[in-house]
């Protein structure tokens, strides 16, 4: 799990703790790491990662988090809402975690979370979304839009609907990745044909 918010134990973090409550009771491991209240460098599309795999800058936390989800079964992301969408930092961590090297994240479970004090929550989930429709990665869902509401992690707990929708969202992605596991090695994965890039000017 990827906490991007500023504060490390703020809202976000309220869901992504109750999600991590449902998996680890269906017996899945969980981990969430928060990205830090600095400043995200943002890719700048310099193409070193397309050589060695990782971001060529190293002074946050994007490659451990490379190497911490190519290790990990499931993915989930979770991020406050400014103004109708995720937090800039995240938005940059995301670039880096997965431009050019998105390969070995194909076929993991994902699921994105986020916290609003009242709107722009679904704008805010198709943006993180996003990143797993290039990568191959299955998007876990749970009985309503994965969002809860409140100024404090106090008010979240209150949204007693939010919090069952992470606990929901637990559970279904606990039962996916154990469908996954029970099908490895007899459910090959989809064949992938070599990508195609159509450019509209020539």
């Amino acid at each position: 799990m990827l906490n991007g918010s500023p504060k490390q134990f703020g809202c976000t973090y309220t869901a992504l703790s109750e999600a991590a409550g449902a998996l680890n009771a269906d017996g899945v491991e969980t981990d969430i790491h928060h990205i830090g209240a600095g400043p995200i460098q943002g890719c700048t599309a310099c193409g070193q990662c397309r050589k060695s795999g990782y971001c060529a800058y190293g002074d946050d936390s994007v490659n451990k988090c490379i190497d911490s989800l190519k290790g990990a079964d499931g993915f989930i992301v979770g991020s406050p809402v400014y103004y109708a969408g995720p937090t800039g930092s995240i938005c940059a961590f995301l670039d880096r975690l997965f431009y050019m090297k998105s390969a070995p994240y194909a076929y993991k479970p994902a699921a994105s979370v986020v916290s609003c004090r009242r709107a722009g929550s679904t704008a805010a989930l198709d943006r993180l979304n996003k990143y797993y429709y290039l990568a191959h990665m299955p998007i876990v869902t749970s009985q309503y839009w994965n969002m809860v509401h409140g100024n404090t992690p106090d008010e979240v707990r209150r949204d007693l609907e939010g919090l069952q929708i992470m606990r929901t969202l637990g559970h279904n992605m606990a039962w996916l990745l154990k469908c996954i596991a029970a099908g490895r090695g007899s459910v090959p994965f989809p064949p992938q044909e070599a990508r195609v890039g159509t450019n509209f000017i020539r």
